[in-house]
């Protein structure tokens, strides 16, 4: 899975653990990983990561993204509100593989009380080894910006 492009990734204090776990696998697969924190299991704003990670994404400085809190639902929330981010939670192999293929996800997050870590690392690896597949799936993906537009 060698990539020199680097993965942002980013936890609050209940994702901690799963995110040294998976950052452990990518960097042993050839991955680069930029850690955003958080860096201990002490108890901080799943907020502030999550706008690190999705700051990076949106802006191109990296191209994707990981995010991981005690269920995934919050940093799915902040990380949608960025533009150009599509942020998937997914708990499950086959979201996370549509979640690119259809969608062209680019931020994963994940639970960190909801999963182990097999599945996570499975998940992982089915997510960055999936091409989105463009064609009618890019038409639909292109209305995001619209409904952006709208919303301002």
């Amino acid at each position: 899975m060698k990539n020199t492009t680097p993965i942002a990734m980013g936890s609050d204090h209940a994702g901690f653990a799963l995110k040294e776990f998976i950052k452990d696998y990518l960097t042993d697969t050839g991955v680069a990983v930029e850690d955003c924190g958080t860096f201990s299991e002490a108890s901080v704003d799943y907020t502030d990561f999550g706008i690190k990670v999705a700051r990076k994404v949106s802006s191109g400085e990296v191209s994707r993204g990981i995010l991981i809190c005690g269920t995934g639902l919050g940093m799915s929330m902040v990380a949608n509100r960025f533009k150009n981010v599509r942020a998937a939670l997914c708990h499950d192999i086959f979201s996370a593989m549509m979640s690119r293929r259809h969608n062209d996800a680019n931020i994963l997050v994940l639970g960190g009380r909801v999963i182990g870590t097999e599945l996570a690392r499975e998940i992982v690896q089915t997510w960055l080894k999936t091409a989105f597949e463009d064609g009618r799936h890019l038409r639909r993906i292109e209305k995001f910006d619209t409904i952006a537009a709208i919303s301002e």
